[in-house]
């Protein structure tokens, strides 16, 4: 049965401006969103106080035989991608509310693409060797995802506010991880190695 347009699935979208696996995401979760008519609700939050309220560990803590299949996962995959993929960044890790902030007052402001943000900045980070939290990196991402660059330093209150939203309202809806996809009706997709699932379900749903 299709969905009315009226009753399109909604995303929210839980990630770390800093997750090696929300830059290795890329772009596939707007094109599944795509695919399904879904709409989507971007969600940055800061992965280290998620880590200490839902008893994760943060990679630098883990054993490490742990820190070691973490890094010959991410290398994997991004071979895998056809990404390129600095296992040790020069700057990682840095502040995350900066680029947080930015993308926050993107969404509210509008006009670009909102996906090619995200990926923007997880690739500066993650394949370009830069700081995402230096202001005149966040302009450039969001030049570049067609958003006005002074979004970069606008909106600084508000962003805090709905970043701290953000932690709350994923605690409450059982997200542990980055990134971790929420459907309207509760189902729960952790990593971005489930966007398959999300794929499958969104299509056992129409």
């Amino acid at each position: 049965m299709e969905r009315l347009d009226t009753d399109m699935a909604q995303i929210d979208y839980y990630f770390a401006t800093l997750s090696p696996y929300t830059y290795l995401a890329g772009t596939e979760l707007e094109r599944i969103a795509a695919a399904h008519d879904a709409t989507i609700t971007y969600k940055p939050l800061d992965i280290m106080q998620l880590f200490a309220r839902t008893g994760g560990t943060p990679p630098k803590d883990r054993h490490p035989n742990r820190q070691d299949y973490r890094l010959q996962d991410m290398e994997r995959r991004a071979a895998r991608l056809g990404m390129t993929l600095n296992l040790r960044p020069a700057h990682w890790p840095t502040n995350m509310a900066p680029s947080s902030y930015a993308i926050i007052a993107a969404q509210q402001a509008g006009g670009g693409d909102l996906g090619a943000l995200v990926h923007g900045l997880t690739r500066a980070c993650w394949a370009g060797e830069q700081d995402i939290a230096e202001e005149s990196v966040i302009r450039d991402c969001l030049a570049a995802a067609g958003f006005d660059p002074d979004l970069a330093s606008s909106g600084l209150l508000a962003g805090a506010e709905t970043y701290e939203r953000n932690l709350d309202e994923a605690v409450k809806a059982g997200v542990f991880g980055a990134p971790f996809y929420v459907t309207d009706d509760g189902q729960r997709f952790w990593g971005q190695d489930r966007l398959p699932d999300l794929d499958w379900y969104l299509s056992s749903k129409r």
